[in-house]
């Protein structure tokens, strides 16, 4: 058994399924809205099953790795 020192923060629970999936949207939602604001008019020659691609292919490392982290921050923050 371990106990967190003065120095170190108590260890933060993972978020719950809801929790993520709130987390989820608030960065795939305005991600999606951004792609298709900049690159609508691209998107619209494509066929649904490539323009789905592209869009995936560019917003799933957005989401993961720039706006997901900043997210469990904020979380981490506000619950302690």
């Amino acid at each position: 058994m371990t106990s967190n020192s003065p120095n170190q923060p108590a260890r933060l629970s993972p978020p719950s399924k809801h929790q993520l999936a709130l987390m989820i949207w608030l960065c795939v939602f305005p991600t999606l809205t951004a792609i298709n604001l900049v690159f609508g008019d691209w998107l619209r020659t494509m066929q649904p099953v490539l323009r789905t691609f592209v869009l995936a292919t560019i917003a799933v490392p957005i989401v993961i790795y720039g706006l997901m982290p900043y997210l469990h921050r904020l979380r981490a923050r506000l619950l302690s």
